[in-house]
């Protein structure tokens, strides 16, 4: 009778008296999520068995006869039709023993040279650089969308804030700036991780490198990595370049985050200041009345998830002597799910900031409580001779004046004003206006709608030369 509790790999088995335990198979195997690196396994096989060809150590014809099966085996996996094995523990296992079943012994000859340390950094690198190009075009999009709203609102006046409280009026699409100058940044971050992942490990074998005439540059070409590593236990041991990814990703989360907390607060009643398409919202199950802004809430809890992912990579990493170890394998279900929930939060943001429709009255009214025009006054002043700090003192007893008599500055007559200042006259209004506030700050970076329209000008041009 077969023990069913036991099991093998005969890819490495040789030196085993007895077979593993077939929980521990289980338990160790990591074809259940690294199958996902598929193409780039496959990828990373062709360039191999081409430089082995070039080199002496493979003939043309195994060469040949390796990429025709690597071709029909990712055909193969494409149509679903690839049995994945959890014996063959890997993604790297299963693709060469399928390719042994094919072509036969040729197919044992394809390892040579490399080892799966190598392979399995080659195989991440090559994933990390496809997937953060799809992210870069997908932060790209989030500012198109950026850009689009705010076209359509340079002249929208809104109150902006300081710890949640009216401070000084801007214009909503100064704001929406604000948010296209982070996504900037995410970008470059993302551009900048990039160069630090596109650099190949692969020969660098199991941590020693190998007694095989290789040419690693030549391999680095096929793949389009700016180089090999110089170094082959850092090669095999090191994920900086996951944990440097992933915290790139906790940033963008939290800039997503920051402004989905907005959007979440301008929906409300108690603000109103824009109308969310019903499509990214939802409904309540006993409240007829509500519509929740379901998807930026979700992309605000899901930062959370990017965050824990960064500190287990860290934590993974902390400890580890060289070169690699078997916690390694631990890297790549935290990395996936940051890859897969990053994407899915830029792909929601890029698609709903577009069709976001402002509430210009609701944001107009609302900047003109709050004494948002108290810095102008205080300007006016200033320009009148008076110190600074003098402005600040005679401009709040006017404010506090507003208070009691529930009356904005810009709604006080002249006279009510002189009692503050003698020095106020009655162009002061022409400052008091929330049109005036936001059109004085005429300057580089200013809220006036010249600058936000010049400011989205130099965006568009950033973006027509990626």
């Amino acid at each position: 009778m077969t023990d069913t509790n036991k099991t093998t790999n005969q890819q490495w088995g040789g030196r085993f008296s007895e077979p593993v335990d077939a929980f521990v198979a289980r338990f160790t195997a990591s074809v259940e999520f690294d199958q996902r690196m598929a193409k780039q396994d496959i990828q990373g096989s062709i360039a191999h068995a081409t430089m082995l060809a070039k080199v002496g150590v493979l003939t043309e014809e195994e060469r040949d006869q390796i990429i025709q099966g690597l071709t029909e085996i990712e055909a193969e996996i494409v149509a679903g039709e690839f049995a994945w094995s959890v014996e063959l523990e890997d993604v790297h296992m299963n693709i060469e023993a399928r390719l042994t079943q094919k072509i036969g012994i040729t197919g044992k000859k394809l390892h040579t040279g490399r080892s799966r340390n190598d392979q399995v950094a080659t195989d991440i690198r090559l994933y990390m650089r496809d997937e953060i190009d799809f992210l870069l075009e997908e932060v790209t999009r989030l500012q198109q969308g950026i850009l689009s709203l705010a076209e359509q609102n340079t002249d929208t006046v809104m109150p902006g804030f300081t710890h949640l409280q009216t401070a000084q009026p801007v214009t909503f699409g100064h704001h929406l700036m604000a948010w296209y100058e982070m996504a900037q940044r995410d970008y470059e971050r993302l551009l900048d991780c990039r160069k630090r992942v596109n650099i190949l490990p692969l020969g660098a074998a199991a941590l020693a490198g190998t007694t095989y005439p290789i040419d690693r540059y030549m391999t680095a070409d096929l793949l389009g990595f700016e180089r090999p590593t110089y170094n082959s236990l850092d090669s095999v041991s090191d994920r900086d370049f996951a944990i440097e990814f992933t915290a790139a990703a906790s940033v963008i989360m939290m800039h997503l985050s920051r402004w989905a907390e907005e959007l979440v607060m301008w929906t409300s009643a108690q603000f109103n200041f824009i109308f969310l398409p019903d499509r990214f919202c939802t409904g309540s199950s006993i409240m007829p009345q509500k519509k929740n802004p379901d998807v930026p809430e979700l992309v605000r809890g899901k930062t959370g998830r990017v965050y824990g992912h960064l500190m287990g990579l860290l934590t993974l990493m902390k400890s580890q002597c060289l070169a690699y170890n078997k916690d390694n394998q631990e890297d790549k279900e935290p990395l996936f799910d940051t890859v897969d929930t990053l994407k899915g939060s830029l792909r929601a943001f890029a698609d709903m900031i577009p069709a976001i429709e402002a509430r210009k009255e609701y944001m107009y009214e609302a900047a003109k409580r709050g004494f948002s025009t108290a810095t102008d006054l205080a300007d006016y002043l200033v320009r009148k001779g008076v110190a600074f700090r003098d402005a600040h003192e005679i401009v709040g007893k006017a404010v506090g004046f507003g208070v009691k008599e529930g009356r904005d500055l810009s709604e006080m007559t002249l006279e009510e004003l002189q009692g503050f200042g003698a020095m106020i006259e009655a162009d002061v209004f022409e400052v008091l206006t929330l049109e005036g506030s936001v059109a004085a700050r005429d300057h580089v970076g200013g809220t006036a709608p010249a600058q936000v329209r010049a400011a989205i000008a130099r965006a568009h041009e950033e973006l027509s030369k990626r």
